[in-house]
């Protein structure tokens, strides 16, 4: 199954606003850039993924599942392409793993989180979410 990380900076969406979605999830707007698009409509329910406070913090702190595949951005200009996905939060990281822990592991070298910073939707290998969950104490 594909795993992913989403980005968003903690003063517009936490994971604490994640968890307090509860069971019915939310959407998973704002994406404008047409890499991160495609991410998300190759999405498929009950992907996971990881949850990454950007901006401040800069460190994964849960795991993410999609409840819903992609569908129309309700946020979106009439007309405009983008799609969201709906997820909701499903356990947090005992220890949040830090960017500069990522970036310091030779085997997450060629992770998307450090080699595209700037994408907000993200592909995660198999092998780079096996050793975050053991590095986050999952």
């Amino acid at each position: 199954m594909p795993h992913w990380l989403y980005k968003s900076e903690p003063f517009k969406w936490s994971w604490d606003m994640q968890v307090a979605a509860g069971v019915k999830g939310t959407f998973w707007d704002g994406v404008r850039n047409h890499s991160a698009k495609l991410n998300l409509m190759a999405m498929k329910k009950g992907d996971q993924g990881f949850f990454y406070h950007s901006n401040e913090g800069l460190e994964i702190v849960g795991i993410v599942e999609v409840i819903r595949e992609a569908y129309p951005d309700p946020t979106a200009e009439p007309g405009e392409p983008w799609v969201v996905v709906d997820l909701k939060a499903v356990k947090p990281l005992p220890r949040p793993v830090s960017l500069a822990t990522v970036k310091a592991t030779p085997a997450l070298a060629k992770m998307s989180l450090v080699t595209s910073m700037r994408l907000s939707v993200q592909p995660v290998t198999d092998a780079e979410w096996a050793l975050i969950c053991k590095m986050g104490g999952l």
